[in-house]
């Protein structure tokens, strides 16, 4: 209905179709209403929905087909939330784009942008994910931090406050792989235990209970 196909119309289609113009995809990522691709040399092109700018091409309008994503460069990794996007850089860093109302750009400000934006104060980044409104970073050294809506705790720092900047999810350590789900947020450890935290309505975060956590808590059952 916004094109998030990318085929150059508005059409559902039950069956894969070709994304318009796409070449050199080494990485895709797909929001709700908008899809993006990384490219071989470091750029990235999105397509679909576009009222809060989350294809970073500097417009509010929707595209069906694949548009450049504004100055971005260097790029090792794409994402997509809701009505936003971000990207890994090749020297640790990361920007986002799009919808911001709590603050998921991740650039101390809750303003919508159209193109890129720097995350503040993130280094060292090796992996990124995109959760409705929030989103979360691993670090080289093992641990991770978010930043973006907290209402339900998926940021792990121990608190429901919502941050415009990343904030460091609290005792987690040996992390080597990190994802987000709506409301909530789950990392890998490196001795094959994960721990999540966020929203446990229908029991997400694994742990035998339906209470949410603000902090990481063990998933059972994994060895």
């Amino acid at each position: 209905g916004f094109g998030q196909l990318g085929d150059g119309t508005g059409t559902n289609s039950s069956v894969p179709v070709a994304v318009a113009g796409l070449a050199g995809v080494i990485q895709t990522a797909a929001g709700t209403d908008h899809s993006c691709a990384l490219l071989a040399d470091g750029t990235a092109k999105c397509w679909g929905r576009n009222d809060s700018g989350q294809l970073g091409d500097g417009t509010f309008i929707d595209s069906l087909v694949p548009v450049g994503v504004t100055g971005l460069a260097g790029a090792v990794q794409v994402t997509a939330g809701d009505f936003h996007s971000c990207a890994l850089l090749a020297d640790g860093t990361e920007k986002c784009w799009g919808n911001n109302a709590f603050g998921q750009l991740g650039d101390a400000t809750t303003t919508n942008s159209s193109v890129p934006v720097v995350v503040t104060g993130l280094d060292g980044a090796v992996q990124i994910t995109a959760g409705a409104v929030h989103s979360c970073a691993l670090l080289a050294d093992g641990t991770a931090q978010c930043w973006g809506y907290n209402g339900s705790g998926q940021l792990g720092d121990g608190t429901n406050e919502p941050s415009s900047v990343p904030v460091v999810v609290t005792g987690l350590v040996g992390a080597i792989q990190i994802t987000a789900g709506s409301y909530h947020s789950c990392a890998v450890l490196a001795d094959g235990t994960e721990q999540c935290w966020g929203n446990n309505a229908k029991g997400q975060l694994g742990d035998g209970t339906l209470f949410e956590s603000a902090v990481p808590i063990g998933v059972l059952n994994l060895p």
